[in-house]
């Protein structure tokens, strides 16, 4: 059984650099933007995008003028040649079709089939003149976004036909990736989408922290008012939430397990991280080192436990001293300034004064985190009423560098003793531009986890609206990216970067609906490709605890199987 290919052009012109031109056979309306076609040359066959839709003409005369008095027929023989439409073609891989039966090397080409050696390849060259052009049927969007099976997450449809286009899952947890789009476009649903599809292939061990509550339990869609299911209610015991504080809720329902921070768990690079959201003066640096050279470890508890403005009379001089106790008692003798540290204190004292902030925790909060990720868990840390800047970066970088550590000792464990190596983790952040920006993405656990390309097997999903405010080098280091609509220029020149073809895509991502559309780039896929995202339904609901794949077409092979024909 032949498949029908919808012909809609042959080639004219064009280049590797600048593209393809395409001169159109069909009515302009019946293609768009961002439309994944296809051309047979030779024995390769080339894939590509259209990336831009012009109207051209012969004799400048005949497009100027009106021919509403010529016959029909006449008109229509204008349409088709002297006034006409072409279309630019982002050419992106190339597949080697093979020799025709009979030729030399067919049966070593087949045999390389069957053990899975032929596959797509960047594109090196280009089509005959006058190759015809096609748009892309199911098979071909299966050969290049995969087929149905282990690891292989349908995240939506071809944007004209509907065909599934699937994110190879495998590869996108060996990279950091990242989630963007403008607020409102859907990150939210997408977020979901794709952590569900991670939880149910079981690729990895997930760790979300969740600043605006929104993963864990069923949630309200604003836009239509309907229930949103969350990942908690999808997968059950498989999901664990947990908030911080003892007694804390979440939506008012009770988490899993609750987290606190202890004393000893904070270093002075967690406190330079804070520098703004505390305001810091730059002298706060110097007496976070005196303070570890005088406490070592237990330096945060040591200080926050002195008392400011404490004195005594100095028996000798009857003058007002600082007493024994005291942070300025302390600064001296340790020759810092009195009011520098007195005005940390008074900074760190917001955080010591936080409920989930103890001396002594119930229990400890990184291990009770590993050892459900490391248990087949994923967990789901919702910040609940303490959802300011300070909570989240304090919170999220403590926690994901100790784990990180974890992490590492394992996987160096694992060389040295010859074991396997840890299951695979993937911590998901929110407003990711407030812990990945120029200015601490140094400093933070999460800037060294983006550029170690999962050399211990931790790599970031980061989820924001502002791509720009994030730094460029860890954008690059963005293996897949998952984008909706971008209004600003920055913001799509940042997820664009690095990006081979970024010129031909910035129009198409500037061009997508807010609502439903994305733009898949990079590592998770073989090619760019603008899809309409899957929904968050009931339908998906389904789909997650069954196992079963909604289509909307039955596959030619399918059809095949089923009369026994293939």
């Amino acid at each position: 059984m032949e498949e029908f290919h919808q012909e809609i052009g042959y080639i004219v012109g064009g280049g590797l650099k600048e593209g393809l031109r395409v001169r159109l056979t069909i009515p302009a309306d019946e293609v768009q933007e961002g439309s994944f076609v296809v051309s047979d040359s030779g024995r390769w066959r080339y894939y590509g995008l259209v990336t831009d839709i012009q109207l051209g003409a012969t004799d400048p005369r005949f497009a100027d003028e009106p021919n509403t008095r010529l016959q029909p027929a006449v008109r229509q023989a204008l349409l088709g040649r002297t006034l006409y439409t072409t279309l630019n073609i982002y050419s992106t891989l190339m597949l080697d079709r093979g020799p025709e039966p009979g030729e030399t090397g067919y049966d070593e080409y087949q045999d390389q089939a069957l053990r899975g050696e032929i596959s797509p390849r960047p594109v090196k060259t280009v089509p005959a003149h006058h190759a015809q052009v096609r748009l892309a049927d199911e098979a071909d969007v299966a050969e290049i976004f995969g087929k149905e099976g282990r690891g292989m997450f349908e995240i939506g449809q071809t944007i004209e036909q509907g065909h599934p286009v699937r994110l190879d899952l495998n590869k996108l947890v060996k990279r950091s990736s990242g989630i963007f789009g403008a607020t409102g476009t859907g990150k939210s649903f997408l977020t979901r989408m794709v952590l569900a599809g991670m939880i149910k292939e079981g690729v990895a061990a997930g760790l979300v922290f969740d600043m605006h509550n929104e993963y864990a339990y069923d949630d309200q869609d604003s836009d239509n008012s309907t229930a949103v299911r969350g990942l908690r209610s999808l997968f059950g015991n498989k999901v664990q939430v947990a908030a911080l504080g003892k007694g804390a809720t979440v939506r008012g329902l009770t988490p899993d397990f609750t987290l606190e921070i202890g004393y000893k768990d904070f270093e002075t690079s967690d406190i330079d991280l804070l520098a703004s959201a505390l305001n810091l003066t730059d002298t706060a640096a110097i007496t976070l080192s005196a303070l570890v050279r005088e406490f070592g470890e237990r330096w945060f508890g040591s200080f926050v436990k002195l008392q400011p403005g404490l004195t005594e009379i100095d028996p000798e001089s009857g003058k007002t001293v600082p007493a024994s106790g005291s942070v300025a008692f302390w600064a001296r003798g340790a020759n810092i300034n009195d009011r520098a540290a007195e005005a940390l204190h008074r900074r760190l004292a917001r955080i010591a004064d936080k409920p989930y902030v103890v001396e002594k925790p119930a229990g400890d909060a990184v291990s009770a985190i590993v050892d459900k990720l490391e248990n087949g868990r994923h967990v789901i840390l919702s910040f609940g009423a303490y959802d300011s800047d300070l909570d989240y970066l304090l919170v999220s970088n403590i926690l994901t560098r100790r784990i990180r550590a974890h992490w590492v000792k394992q996987t160096e464990r694992a060389k040295s003793e010859n074991n396997p190596n840890p299951r695979p983790l993937v911590i998901a952040i929110e407003e990711a531009h407030k812990l990945l920006n120029p200015q601490l993405a140094s400093q933070t656990a999460f800037g060294v986890i983006a550029r170690e390309l999962r050399k211990y097997f931790v790599t970031l999903l980061v989820i924001d609206q502002r791509p720009s405010g994030i730094d460029d080098e860890i954008m690059s280091q963005l293996g897949t990216r998952i984008t909706g609509w971008l209004g600003d220029e920055d913001d799509i020149r940042a997820v664009l970067s690095g990006l081979a073809g970024r010129d031909q895509l910035r129009g198409m991502l500037a061009r997508l609906q807010e609502k439903e559309e994305v733009l898949l780039l990079g590592w998770g896929v073989r090619m760019p490709i603008p899809v309409r995202s899957r929904r968050y339904d009931r339908d998906f609901y389904e789909a997650m605890k069954s196992g079963k794949k909604r289509s909307k077409r039955e596959s030619i092979g399918d059809i095949n199987d089923l009369l026994g024909l293939s």
